[in-house]
């Protein structure tokens, strides 16, 4: 199918791309999530890891949408920055 094709397909190799290997601001949001969890969301360090792990969420949804691959990548990135802004606001 045409869209599945336009939606998927890398536009430099031309591959179906749908998924990679986490960059460096995801594994930064998974150590910072997973410290979050063990230290406790109400102590100093779970408070920094979940700041942490906000701004690595971010700084991969917005690379996404500058940069990704394919329009599934960026509409993935869109729906980061959509999470990390109402985890921001509900935390308010």
């Amino acid at each position: 199918m045409k869209v599945i094709d336009w939606l998927f397909r890398d536009r430099s190799t031309g591959k179906i791309t749908i998924a990679q290997f986490p960059n460096p601001p995801l594994w930064i949001f998974f150590g910072a999530a997973l410290l979050q969890r063990i230290a406790g969301e109400t102590t100093t360090i779970g408070k920094i890891a979940d700041y942490t792990a906000s701004a690595a969420l971010a700084w991969w949804a917005v690379d996404e949408i500058v940069r990704g691959v394919n329009p599934w990548r960026r509409v993935v990135g869109v729906g980061g920055v959509v999470f990390v802004i109402i985890r921001l606001v509900s935390s308010l």
